[in-house]
């Protein structure tokens, strides 16, 4: 645990300087005081930090631990005098089930917090200066709000949360009963409804058509202004349940690129079982001595490491851009690995 505290902060402080270099003008730009950017940005990027590493110097510290013991015969001192393998395993294994448990409360309540305040500086005062950034058609909404009604509308504005050009059709088996068409609507603040101003209500039952003109019209949809704000870092920023009712809400609506979302939720729970996976892998690796000693323990290390990056990036690539299942993007790095530390411990010294 010492050396996993010790290495965790090393590197956070390495990341925060090397950060703070690249992003000097940026803070100087937005005008904020030194404590404004510590609260509104690094209150965020250190978890961030921290949750992204966090698996990969629990692996490195337990390599870089057991090896000094390794190298030292402590290792097999232990086992010479007749203390079981599995129990030697058992410290470990404790210590990397509390690290898991650590990560995965943070990952589901405390990081998306984080990551919402990073995200919150990030938009406002770094990719608006970027001169990488493009226009897109993000003022136009076409979407399902429940299995049976579609709307549309154009030029949505976010902060007076108002569009144009607004419709909504509803929809039995492949046929449309019910079309209402308006020049304009409007979030009603105070009642929580949608204000539609100048529609043309159109309802339809076989042959027999009715139209009706209404000038003002408050209407309660399954939408809020919230979903139509189109955010990038949405998925971070959100804390699980949040995130769970999202996925939901996207699903009936019949959104797109759901995979995205899908894939972030399962990491939350993936990640912290790599904890304990890669505590395992550590332990077997380092345990056995060898003339290299710690030197070549931790090179094997952040082999694996890398290994483990890369076959996680590339699962994520493959569901968000392919048809990978998102469950099995999130996991399968760990399945991966789970073999490999299955096989690494039948052949570790007992």
């Amino acid at each position: 645990m010492v050396t996993f505290l010790f290495t965790i902060l090393t590197i956070t402080i390495i990341a925060v300087v090397i950060d703070t270099s690249e992003k000097t003008d940026d803070f100087v730009k937005s005008g904020l005081s030194f404590m404004e950017i510590v609260t509104q940005y690094f209150y965020g990027f250190v978890p961030m930090i921290i949750s992204l590493i966090f698996p990969l110097i629990v692996f490195i510290s337990v390599i870089f631990f057991t090896s000094k013991m390794s190298g030292k015969s402590e290792i097999v001192a232990i086992l010479a005098n007749g203390v079981n393998f599995n129990r030697m395993l058992r410290p470990y294994l404790i210590g990397g089930l509390l690290l898991a448990l650590i990560l995965w409360l943070s990952n589901q309540f405390v990081i998306p917090r984080a990551n919402g305040i990073y995200a919150t500086f990030k938009s406002r005062y770094i990719d608006n200066n970027s001169s990488y950034r493009v226009g897109d058609n993000s003022s136009n909404y076409y979407l399902r709000v429940d299995a049976n009604t579609f709307m549309g509308l154009r030029y949505y504005d976010t902060s007076t949360k108002s569009a144009n050009k607004f419709f909504l059709q509803k929809v039995k088996g492949n046929k449309v009963y019910y079309n209402l068409r308006a020049e304009s609507i409007q979030w009603d603040t105070a009642k929580k409804k949608w204000r539609i101003e100048n529609a043309l209500e159109r309802k339809i039952d076989g042959l027999n058509e009715s139209v009706k003109k209404i000038d003002t019209l408050f209407m309660s949809l399954n939408l809020q202004p919230v979903d139509l704000r189109r955010d990038e870092y949405m998925k971070d920023k959100l804390i699980t349940p949040e995130l769970d009712r999202f996925i939901r809400m996207q699903e009936i609506r019949g959104s797109e690129g759901l995979n995205t979302l899908k894939v972030e939720r399962y990491r939350r729970d993936a990640t912290p079982f790599s904890v304990i996976i890669l505590t395992l892998i550590g332990v077997t690796v380092s345990s056995r001595k060898i003339r290299g000693g710690s030197g070549l323990h931790l090179a094997v290390g952040i082999v694996v490491a890398a290994l483990f990056v890369v076959m996680d990036r590339f699962s994520t690539v493959f569901s968000t851009k392919g048809d990978m299942p998102p469950l099995l993007a999130a996991w399968i790095p760990n399945i991966v690995f789970a073999i490999v530390c299955i096989y690494l411990y039948r052949k570790a010294p007992k």
